[in-house]
């Protein structure tokens, strides 16, 4: 059975007059916690669309990025979403309650803040609204400052990304423990660690995206301290 199948059926289970905030209610049992993030980011996304004040095409296709919807499957992703922006519930509630289903999972409220960046960043731009909509989820997530700047400096730069925002060290921070903060970072987007946490597999291409980031981070960070030792 195809996660969209398992989502039609959560979707088609609500009584009538309830919005889908009730379905983060009724998700929270491991089995469906893939059906709860998938539902999850899109049902924020659909949220976060009208705080720039429109949905484009863009963030459309990044839906289907993050997700690989099939094009049989587009319907039902269309009905989540279409149902979150006419939800008379707030994003806020929303949050409140996924943060709920995934108590203790910092490890996937992250992967859920990365795929709403990365369709924040669909278009091309980065609203201040979504900045607002991005930082206020993050924080009812019980997500630190420093997270939300990881996660952040991987999507919304001016050039290239800082390496150490990237790894979410300090320049300063020995060599040793930037290892070790790379090194963990790089378990953690391991598929295997990515859908016991709840991930899809459907969104697993999120995690290439991220290796490369932190992987190009570490290599600049590594490039430096041998320069730095070579007296360049």
């Amino acid at each position: 059975m195809s996660i969209w199948t398992r989502i039609s059926e959560a979707i088609s289970s609500l009584a009538k007059g309830e919005g889908l905030s009730a379905v983060f209610d009724k998700l929270r049992s491991p089995p469906e916690r893939s059906v709860a993030f998938t539902i999850a980011v899109i049902a924020l996304g659909a949220k976060m669309a009208k705080a720039d004040g429109q949905v484009t095409r863009d963030e459309v296709t990044a839906f289907r990025e993050v997700f690989q919807i099939a094009r049989e499957d587009e319907a039902g992703a269309a009905r989540v979403f279409n149902l979150a922006r006419q939800d008379v519930a707030g994003f806020e509630d929303y949050a409140r309650r996924i943060r709920q289903m995934f108590s203790g999972q910092d490890g996937t409220l992250c992967d859920l803040m990365e795929g709403l960046f990365h369709i924040a960043l669909a278009d091309g731009a980065y609203h201040p609204n979504e900045d607002d909509f991005l930082r206020r989820v993050a924080e009812i997530f019980g997500l630190d400052e420093g997270d939300f700047r990881r996660l952040r400096s991987r999507f919304v730069v001016d050039a290239k990304p800082d390496p150490y925002s990237v790894l979410g060290v300090h320049p300063d921070t020995p060599m040793p423990q930037i290892r070790k903060a790379w090194q963990k970072m790089v378990r953690e987007s391991h598929p295997d660690r990515m859908i016991a946490r709840g991930v899809p597999p459907e969104a697993i291409r999120m995690a290439e995206k991220r290796m490369v980031d932190i992987n190009r981070a570490w290599e600049e960070i590594n490039e430096e301290a041998a320069g730095a030792d070579r007296g360049l």
